[in-house]
């Protein structure tokens, strides 16, 4: 940091100093202007003059109030005027006392804003231009009389100058400020939403698995003395939706690495092209599964084609938990106009899944179906049995904002 550096930070860091050191340099300067004399006998001389006692007093008393300029300067700058008006009216030889009523006016119209500046302005210049005009001894059209309005007319501009210019400066670092919030808050929100897509991932991937290991493991331990093929098979069936969890599993947590990271996922996320795989584990179980579809030859988005997905795998995995072992599940997918509805409906006599139950399926449903500008209707059905109706657009977001209207 260099010296000059230092010396700023210092000074801002004490204004009363900065305040008192200008009071010093307006004295000094006000004391040599006053010993000046511009109109000689022989026309335009230099030769020095000596000030009178009373402008010597008014000179220090307006260098002394600068010192407050900061705390309250519309009470310096009626002080300040106030003595240029007694200098105005009683120096002979003049004394220019009127700069620290221009310094005054500086510091009013650099603190305060445009129409206050412009009516304080015109009227200092107003008053102490029309005072040395006709109350002083020197002609109305002197130089010194013009000089004077021009000062104050300075001060004025000046001050509101170095105003505005505080004001954009201000303006463009709580933009700057503003724009940095705006983007942290938007890493956060994109971080949450990707949180909670994982976790709905997540939540599909195990409780579909888990559910189906469940059943089979039951199965098996029921006829492992009896039927002991039957046990086998059913533990076949366990250890294939075991596999097949641990390759979602690993799938989705995959998504959590680092980009430079070694083995990377790169297997495609699941679709409805894979519905017969999925529909064939539950039957496995022993659920029974009826599949309609009128959607071939539809291609869908890559998000739309996942969320059918796990809404299907979902809703089944909730019939294979609650429906009973005697139920029948119905899954239909059909296009309809620009959109996709999935159906899944099941006839079983068990307890159906509340939305409030503290489980997330259903609301994990909902979600992944509200992002996509979609809607999802989940309920009893008359006569027994649950129903899940999804509906999906076909285009995507972007697909669709970005064709003419």
């Amino acid at each position: 940091m260099s010296t000059m550096e230092r010396a700023r930070r210092r000074l801002k860091a004490h204004p009363m100093a900065l305040d008192a050191a200008l009071a010093a340099g307006v004295l000094v300067c006000m004391v040599a202007g006053s010993f000046a004399d511009p109109h000689g006998r022989h026309g335009v001389s230099w030769s020095l003059r000596t000030p009178d006692g009373l402008s010597l007093l008014l000179m220090a008393l307006g260098a002394a109030a600068l010192a407050f300029r900061r705390r309250v300067p519309r009470t310096v700058l009626a002080f300040t005027g106030a003595l240029s008006l007694v200098e105005s009216a009683t120096g002979d030889p003049r004394a220019p006392v009127a700069m620290s009523a221009v310094i005054a006016l500086y510091t009013v119209a650099s603190t305060t804003d445009r129409p206050t500046t412009w009516r304080v302005g015109l009227l200092t210049m107003t008053v102490l231009t029309g005072a040395a005009m006709l109350c002083g001894p020197l002609p109305w059209y002197a130089q010194e009389n013009l000089a004077i309005f021009a000062w104050t007319g300075i001060g004025a501009t000046a001050g509101d100058a170095v105003r505005s210019r505080r004001a954009f400066v201000q303006a463009i670092r709580e933009r700057a400020e503003r724009a940095e919030r705006t983007r942290e808050e938007e890493a956060r929100r994109r971080v949450a939403e990707e949180r909670l897509r994982i976790a709905r991932d997540l939540h599909d991937v195990v409780a579909h698995h888990i559910a189906l290991v469940n059943v089979q493991a039951g199965v098996a331990a029921h006829v492992m003395d009896k039927r002991p093929d039957q046990a086998k098979e059913a533990l076949a069936h366990v250890r294939e939706a075991s596999r097949c969890a641990l390759n979602e599993l690993r799938a989705t947590v995959g998504l959590l690495r680092q980009s430079g990271d070694p083995e990377a996922p790169t297997e495609p996320a699941p679709g409805l092209d894979r519905l017969d795989e999925l529909v064939g584990t539950f039957r496995n179980a022993g659920l029974r599964v009826e599949v309609a579809r009128t959607d071939h030859g539809t291609t869908l988005p890559a998000a739309v084609d996942l969320a059918a997905y796990r809404v299907i795998q979902e809703a089944l995995t909730n019939v294979q938990k609650h429906a009973g072992t005697a139920a029948k599940a119905e899954v239909s997918v059909v296009r309809v106009g620009p959109h996709i509805e999935i159906t899944v409906l099941d006839d079983g006599s068990g307890d159906t899944p509340p939305a409030d139950s503290g489980g997330h399926g259903l609301l994990g449903m909902r979600e992944r179906v509200t992002a996509l500008r979609g809607t999802l209707t989940t309920g009893p059905r008359y006569g027994g049995g649950f129903r899940v109706h999804a509906i999906l657009p076909v285009e995507s977001r972007a697909g669709a904002e970005g064709e003419p209207g």
